[in-house]
């Protein structure tokens, strides 16, 4: 018994789509094949969207689940599962759609409700399935529907609230239900209407003013707001103008208001009984006619001298009879001056103000507007001065100047001049500034600035300011005499010089060591300066340079000269003797003790060998001659020689006679005529 499912199908009848309330069968068919003719039981299953609806044991292929009635909920995507002989197969999924929905049922709490109160509505749709959205509507005659919206994503019905305003007498209500399929709204038909009663807790209230016409500034006006109610407790009647409350009432039937009229009292007046949320309004317009025009205040002049007259003038157009008073505003309230209608008075700067004043007819007082009284004193002759103190700038720099008065009452005018021509006007209180950005090197213009305010007097002129334009240091140079070597112990001199620069002119003198060592300063009027420095020493050699600067505060280096320190030609010469006597001394009392030697070892043969002896020295004399002439001159030895001999002749006395003369023969200065 070998079967297989060739295909499960599912199929609706009459149609996919039926309307509400039409029959509709579900069918569930199965082709199986079999290898021969045997019976096999069948399980249907049918499910819609999931959850199962249906389901049969048959012998038979198919299976058929009836719907006699289809509502709107039993749209839905259906499916069918076969099981047979251990094998399951499942069709494919069909959509239904039964269109239309079931007529929604509204329910009102309450059939009558007062004005103030809400009427609370159920809509249900009891063949439906969420999600729902319910539509609610309150209808009230020749006026629009009001309408309110609820999404219910789990329940088929849902509960709103409508207030019950003033003018609400008769209500409908009714509501309808929509749902979405496959991404299209449907709607259901609209509910019943639900009729609601509305009784009103109070009656409109009534606003009456006494006198009701004809009312004049001065007279007493009364204001009376009543209503009717159902139920004294928690009523409330309210008085107001312009959203200001004037008076209200609790728990009464009656309001009563009452002042004395002004012009300002002239308007609209609205009195509001409420009760819970019920609310009604009466509305009442009243003019007030004006009994007198606002007075007006006059001055003689609103800016004058101090210590001028001033008269203050107070009037009604066309009316005479009031009580004036004059008084001067101040910020923590008003001054009064004299109850009268002019008022006269010599001023000073202190006076300075606004005047009003008032008039009074029947108890009603009017102010006048404010008159601005202007008292000036004269301005001072004007200080001009340079901000940084010194009357000077340096050149490229920008000079600012302020010109200041003493005295004088503000506003005041100053206008700075540079020579005769106008450079600025400032009006300020006290001082003003003016910024010269301008200033050249040949600029010898003078500065002043004038000062005026609108006293009388008229203008003042500070005196003239000079500045000194100061030329910044450019370009110094060193040099010395003499210049490169200096000989130990001369005197040097530094000159050090700027090309350009204003004066006075700080020059400073330097040596290079490790650290700076300033070594001469001076402050000159010149464009140049000379250091003599009298002794100059061996450790004096270095680098020498200078700096210059003046009041621009910007310090000129030179470039750095090498001064180098050598010996004199004195002290060459002390040197080279001191060197030199004591080698010439040396090499005589050689030659003397060699002479000696020689003489005692021959004894009288000398005599006779004299020309042999005379060639031996001075051939002798010639090579030490030839090998000392390195150190030594041969003049300086010649003289040297005879003058140790000369001493040392006078100090042997006779017995050295016959070596002298020897001596003396042999030292013939013809032998050497090169040294």
């Amino acid at each position: 018994q070998v079967f297989t499912f060739n295909t499960v199908e599912i199929k609706v009848q009459p149609s996919v789509k039926v309307k509400n309330g039409a029959p509709i069968s579900i069918v569930c068919r199965a082709d199986i094949s079999k290898s021969t003719d045997f019976q096999l039981k069948h399980n249907f299953t049918i499910f819609k969207d999931g959850k199962l609806v249906f389901m049969t044991v048959s012998d038979k292929g198919d299976a058929q689940y009836d719907i006699p009635i289809a509502r709107s909920s039993d749209t839905g995507d259906y499916e069918c599962t076969v099981e047979a002989g251990g094998k399951t197969k499942s069709s494919n999924s069909l959509h239904v759609w039964v269109t239309g929905m079931t007529k929604p049922i509204l329910t009102a709490e309450k059939r009558e409700v007062l004005e103030g109160e809400v009427v609370k509505l159920r809509c249900e749709l009891p063949e439906e399935v969420p999600p729902l959205y319910f539509f609610f509507r309150k209808i009230k005659m020749n006026s629009t529907p009001k309408e309110k919206l609820v999404f219910e994503p789990y329940r088929n019905f849902s509960v709103v609230e409508f207030s019950v305003e003033e003018g609400d007498n008769i209500l409908q209500f009714d509501c309808f239900g929509r749902r979405n399929v496959k991404l299209e709204f449907e709607s259901s038909e609209h509910s019943n209407k639900t009729l609601v009663t509305v009784r009103e807790p109070f009656i409109k209230p009534t606003l009456n003013a006494k006198p009701s016409s004809n009312i004049t500034e001065g007279d007493r006006i009364q204001f009376e707001c009543s209503t009717v109610v159902a139920r004294m407790r928690d009523i409330e009647i309210i008085l107001q103008k312009n959203k200001t409350i004037l008076n209200s009432v609790r728990d009464e039937k009656l309001l009563k208001y009452s002042a004395v009229a002004t012009l300002e009292d002239s308007g609209e007046y609205l009195c509001k009984v409420e009760q819970g949320r019920a609310s009604k309004t009466t509305k009442l317009n009243v003019v007030v006619a004006e009994l007198f025009p606002k007075p007006i205040l006059a001055a003689s002049m609103s800016k004058l001298d101090e210590n001028k007259e001033l008269t203050l003038s107070c009037g009604i157009s066309g009316f005479r009879k009031a009580n004036f008073s004059i008084l001067r505003k101040n910020s923590n309230g008003d001054s009064w001056l004299k109850n009268s209608r002019n008022l006269t008075m010599r001023v000073n700067v202190n006076d300075t103000g606004s005047y009003i004043c008032k008039a009074e007819v029947k108890g009603i007082v009017k102010e006048s507007k404010p008159v601005r009284i202007n008292v000036y004193a004269p301005v001072s002759k004007p200080t001009l001065s340079v901000v940084s103190g010194l009357p000077e700038v340096v050149v490229g720099k920008p000079l600012r100047l302020i010109c200041r008065s003493v005295t004088g009452t503000p506003p005041i005018t100053f206008t700075f001049y540079k020579g005769n021509e106008v450079k600025k006007t400032v009006i300020n209180d006290t001082y003003a500034t003016f910024l010269d950005e301008n200033i050249r090197q040949n600029d010898k213009r003078g500065y002043k600035c004038d000062a005026r305010n609108n006293h009388s007097s008229g203008m003042k002129t500070s005196n003239i300011l000079n500045i000194t334009v100061i030329v910044p240091i450019r370009n110094a140079s060193l040099g010395s005499i003499p210049y490169g070597e200096v000989e130990d112990g001369s005197v040097t001199a530094f000159l050090c010089s700027v090309k350009e620069g204003s004066w006075p002119i700080h020059f400073r003198f330097f040596r290079k060591t490790d650290h700076e060592v300033m070594l001469y300063e001076k402050i000159e009027n010149a464009d140049r300066v000379v250091w003599h420095k009298d002794t100059m020493k061996r450790q004096d050699t270095g680098t020498y340079y200078c700096m210059a600067s003046n009041r621009a505060n910007v310090d000129v280096k030179s470039h750095p000269i090498t001064i180098n320190v050598i010996l004199a030609a004195w002290q060459k010469g002390l040197i080279a003797a001191f060197i030199l006597i004591p080698i010439a001394g040396a090499v005589t009392l050689t030659l003397w003790w060699f002479l000696c030697k020689k003489k005692k070892a021959k004894g009288p043969s000398m005599e006779m060998s004299g020309s042999a002896l005379a060639t031996n020295l001075t051939s002798e004399k010639l090579t030490r001659q030839h090998n000392d002439g390195d150190y030594y001159s041969g003049s300086g030895y010649i003289e040297d020689s005879e003058n140790h001999m000369k001493s040392t002749d006078e100090s042997k006395g006779p017995d050295l006679e016959s070596a002298e003369v020897e001596y003396t023969e042999v030292e013939v200065s013809t032998l050497d005529p090169h040294r």
